[in-house]
């Protein structure tokens, strides 16, 4: 059982946070997160066309242009947020609440119930299918609040992400989002491109998702067990929200509001922040928040900072479980 004093709420990456070989390292050591791993491998290559060698992508190729397209990152982010967090539940840990960002949300969704893992899958093939065909695109992020980048947005550019009080994520198409992020380092901002290549979380790919939802709509759909805070409302996923097919459809258009997530999580009491996905991107975020800097709440990743060995990976779920109580 969960030895910490606090609660545990779940944090599950998006794209961004794929790299190659991402928790790799916990195959032959960890058989609760390999089974799931295979599970959610299984559901999405059995659908054939863009996730045929899904698996052997995520084990064997060397080339991040690979790992960062759409067809991958979208996928195996979404298998791997899901394996970890089936390994968390395995140690016994109840997490009161998970917080997903972009596809994490429909790996939180698994977990929580409202979703089957097949359901899912298809769910996520067919959305990974659309974006596909989207035009090229990106997303940067700006260390400035969206009051400070609002000047600079142009048609076609715009926020894709709320992800601290000082960092904002533009997505846009390619040549737009040029322009932008110039003007925006020619004003002495500091900007780190994302890595994708396509404008997630942007107008541009509404065509894309065009008729997504007639797909979902044809899912049985579960009570949450475990409360989802939204990334994309956040609050608490409502029931209407769950069976709404056109909620879950506009994901990719829609702009992610972590950080307003996970103030309105925090709000609620003091939390362990547990990140199961690849790197520590949320993790770092979270430790920006005051409830997080004065100590009152907690947070453990189970992955490292960056890729590393398979040793590393162990190593860092070993310490995890140790933080946990577990």
């Amino acid at each position: 059982m969960n030895g910490t004093a606090r609660p545990v709420a779940l944090l599950l990456p998006g794209q961004g946070s794929q790299h190659l070989r991402m928790a790799a390292g916990l195959l032959d050591a960890e058989p609760v997160f390999a089974e799931a791993m295979d599970e959610a491998l299984t559901a999405l290559t059995d659908l054939g066309g863009h996730s045929t060698g899904l698996r052997e992508d995520w084990l064997e190729t060397a080339d991040t242009a690979v790992m960062d397209h759409v067809t991958r990152s979208q996928p195996l982010l979404f298998a791997v947020d899901y394996a970890l967090g089936r390994l968390v539940l395995d140690w016994g840990v109840r997490p009161v609440a998970l917080l997903g960002h972009s596809i994490g949300e429909v790996a939180a969704a698994v977990l929580s119930g409202v979703f089957t893992l097949r359901d899912a899958a298809a769910l996520v093939h067919d959305r990974v299918g659309r974006l596909a065909q989207a035009p090229p695109g990106g997303m940067v992020a700006v260390a400035a609040t969206q009051d400070e980048v609002a000047p600079f947005l142009t048609d076609g550019v715009v926020v894709g992400a709320v992800n601290a009080l000082r960092q904002t994520v533009l997505a846009g198409l390619d040549d737009p989002l040029r322009t932008v992020t110039a003007a925006l380092a020619d004003a002495g901002f500091v900007l780190q491109r994302v890595p994708a290549s396509t404008a997630f979380h942007s107008p541009s790919l509404a065509p894309a998702m065009r008729g997504a939802g007639e797909r979902i709509a044809a899912f049985p759909v579960g009570e949450p067990r475990i409360p989802v805070m939204s990334g994309y409302t956040a609050r608490f996923l409502t029931p209407a929200e769950t069976k709404d097919p056109s909620f879950w459809s506009r994901h990719p258009v829609a702009p992610v509001l972590f950080w307003p997530a996970l103030d309105a999580l925090l709000a609620e009491g003091d939390l362990v922040l547990v990140e199961a996905g690849p790197g520590q991107g949320l993790s770092q975020l979270a430790r920006r928040h005051p409830a997080v800097r004065s100590g009152r709440s907690a947070v453990v990743p189970l992955l490292p900072a960056r890729p590393g060995t398979a040793e590393q990976d162990v190593a860092a779920v070993r310490a995890a479980a140790e933080a946990l109580g577990v």
